[in-house]
């Protein structure tokens, strides 16, 4: 073993894994759509890290507008100062956002920027006479993050269970998961959407401060909106005086077509949270984008937003997030992604011809194939059956030379984000990759055998 596992092993702490035993994977340089691990092998990064580096690894662009900026001013805080890297990204995420959304606030990452719109949600209705708008409504299954309000937010019960009680005040309605529908029968009469006015009814409409909701559901499996959907979610949220947040951690910057997904399916939030793809990665940068009637009450009342955090805006970041976004323009990556939309999905519906395989569902380039025990039955696995699945396509996957997910936060699923500047001869390795690991899983749980 070398120096490096050996350290990997007695000093690293992983996120979301056990501690590891045993020669751990190290990465050690990327370029494109590719990484290579400690021993050179090079595996196809069909996850884009963790639905992050947009615009492919190894880019020296954005290494260079890192030092730059670093030799310039490395660190100076938003806190009633600004720097020109901050003030020039805010001014181009409000160019981008949908709408009149016109106002940013930066953090350091997707948690942050969920749990800030929340406090930012609650000191608004505060503002406007209202302090008893606290709760929040969000959907089942979905991931909002990590810290104790965004994980409240979450509605994982695994994440959940070790940290409760959390915050209250936060209700949990349906994802829009049409394979397994029973509201609809596969004939979408948009109940799951209507579930949020039940909600907001059943709490008390006067105590609702916001909806959270993804424009593609990223827990369980890339789940899309049905047409309409976000339209009546709008409406909804109108209705009853409450703020609608479009967490677009994933899905903003063109993962799913379009520069937000807001765009993509036709909506304008109240608030928007966005982190991973800002950067593609080479720097830590989140945050939340708000409707000018968001800030009014403030500019109104001469009142400070009464949340901050130390390294948030901070100038590196904002200098690397403004030139991946030029890289972004001038490449047309969005649009390349809608391109290609179709291609990707096309290279993954042969999986459908699995016995495991039930269901490719997506959009852009993110995409996932759920898998169940029988189609005939539409018998899902065990819980114990489920892990066991999804540790061995993992090991499987990385010894073919492909890092994407296996997942069973719900059903199982394989899960695809490649970087956006992926294409054909990419979408054929994610498929053969698939393809050879259902066949070891299918063998080790006793499928078709």
């Amino acid at each position: 073993m070398s120096e490096a596992e050996n350290k990997a092993i007695r000093h690293l702490w992983p996120h979301f894994s056990a501690p590891p035993t045993e020669h751990p994977i190290i990465i050690e340089r990327g370029e494109g759509c590719y990484v290579w691990d400690q021993h050179g092998k090079r595996y196809l990064d069909a996850l884009a890290g963790l639905f992050v580096v947009q615009v492919g690894h190894g880019r020296q662009e954005l290494a260079n507008a890192a030092g730059k900026q670093a030799e310039t001013m490395a660190y100076y805080p938003i806190w009633g100062y600004t720097h020109r890297p901050a003030i020039d990204m805010a001014a181009k995420l409000a160019e981008l956002a949908p709408g009149d959304l016109n106002r940013v606030f930066f953090t350091t990452g997707g948690s942050e920027a969920v749990e800030s719109a929340w406090k930012l949600a609650r000191q608004y209705h505060q503002l406007r006479g209202e302090p008893e708008r606290r709760k929040v409504i969000a959907r089942k299954t979905t991931y909002h993050g990590t810290t104790l309000g965004a994980l409240s937010i979450t509605g994982i019960p695994a994440l959940r269970e070790a940290f409760e009680p959390l915050i209250d005040g936060v209700t949990h309605v349906a994802k829009t998961d049409q394979l397994h529908c029973s509201m609809c029968h596969r004939s979408c009469n948009l109940m799951c959407a209507d579930e949020f006015a039940a909600a907001i009814e059943q709490e008390g409409p006067e105590t609702v401060a916001a909806v959270y909701l993804e424009p593609v559901q990223n827990s369980g499996g890339c789940f899309t909106p049905p047409p309409g959907y976000m339209a009546r979610v709008r409406e909804i949220c109108d209705r009853y005086g409450v703020l609608m947040v479009s967490d677009e951690v994933i899905c903003a910057f063109g993962r799913v077509g379009g520069w937000f997904g807001a765009e993509r399916y036709d909506y304008v939030p109240d608030m928007l949270t966005f982190a991973k793809g800002s950067t593609s990665g080479y720097s830590p940068l989140g945050g939340v984008i708000v409707r000018d009637a968001i800030a009014e009450p403030f500019i109104e009342h001469g009142e400070a937003f009464n949340h901050g955090i130390t390294f948030a805006g901070h100038p590196v970041s904002c200098a690397v997030g403004l030139a991946n976004l030029q890289i972004m323009e001038s490449e047309r990556l969005p649009d390349h992604v809608l391109a290609n939309e179709a291609a990707f999905r096309a290279a993954l519906e042969p999986l459908l011809e699995h016995p495991m395989a039930v269901e490719v569902r997506g959009a852009g380039y993110f995409f996932a194939v759920e898998l169940v025990k029988d189609k005939d039955t539409m018998q899902s696995f065990s819980q114990d059956e489920s892990n066991r699945l999804v540790k061995l396509l993992k090991t499987a996957m990385a010894d073919r030379g492909m890092l994407a997910r296996a997942d069973n936060r719900g059903a199982p699923i394989l899960q695809y984000s490649p970087p956006l500047i992926a294409g054909p001869d990419e979408f054929a390795v994610i498929a053969d990759v698939s393809s050879e690991i259902l066949d070891v899983g299918a063998a080790a749980m006793g499928i078709g055998t």
